[in-house]
């Protein structure tokens, strides 16, 4: 049993050095985008990061609040802006289907009372795995609004995200809660299964407000 767990900790701090590692190329390329003027500062970044990546490696195990900063740092240097290749076009939005995506629970009803299920399955889904600690150790002092797309596809997954003007750990607590959502039947478009932008209002401070609606202010693209 012993060998059994060493193993599993071993293959956590591989994965944690080979994490480490990614966050350290993905800064460094970002980096060699950047004008020569700013190479100074950039040279005293590297420092802090190699700092960071000798940590992690040390340490050898993150707590989830050190994960969740990590994966927010993350979300400011991704190179992508698209899903899967595919451009916000290629996409029915939400509003314009016919036969929305049926949620788990929304089976048998009507084309207007699947999407006012979906709608409210959502909701109340991101209101519960949502930790509501993140935005109180912000300490807003009035209700912050964040607006976010994400796609269900022609499989009902969940196959990209955008989401704007976050503050970085609000951004990437909700991303973590999206990419959990679970399976459910497609969205039909002439009896074809389609893939749906769906966007929605994120108003937090002690608590969070989901409100799906729609958004016109459509992304050009949307983010894994």
């Amino acid at each position: 049993m012993c060998n059994t767990l060493n193993f599993i900790k071993e293959k956590k701090h591989q994965g944690l050095i080979i994490f480490s590692l990614t966050l350290f190329i993905l800064f460094t390329i970002s980096c060699d985008q950047k004008p020569q003027s700013s190479r100074k500062s950039e040279s005293e970044l590297i420092n802090k990061i190699n700092a960071v990546q000798q940590q992690i490696m040390v340490q050898g195990n993150m707590s989830e609040e050190e994960e969740l900063a990590i994966s927010s740092l993350c979300s400011l240097i991704s190179p992508r802006d698209g899903f899967d290749n595919k451009y916000i076009d290629d996409v029915i939005l939400f509003k314009d289907v016919k036969n929305a995506p049926i949620y788990n629970g929304c089976e048998g009803l009507s084309s207007e009372e699947t999407k006012k299920c979906f709608n409210e399955s959502i909701s109340k889904f991101i209101k519960h795995e949502f930790n509501s600690g993140i935005a109180n150790k912000l300490d807003i002092s009035e209700p912050q609004q964040v607006v976010a797309f994400f796609i269900i596809d022609e499989n009902g997954k969940l196959s990209g995200m955008k989401i704007r003007d976050a503050e970085v750990t609000i951004q990437a607590e909700i991303g973590r809660v999206l990419k959990k959502l679970p399976k459910m039947k497609p969205a039909t478009q002439n009896g074809i299964n389609v893939p749906v932008l769906c966007s929605m209002l994120v108003t937090y401070s002690s608590e969070i407000e989901i409100e799906l609606m729609y958004i016109p202010e459509t992304p050009e693209r949307v983010v894994d």
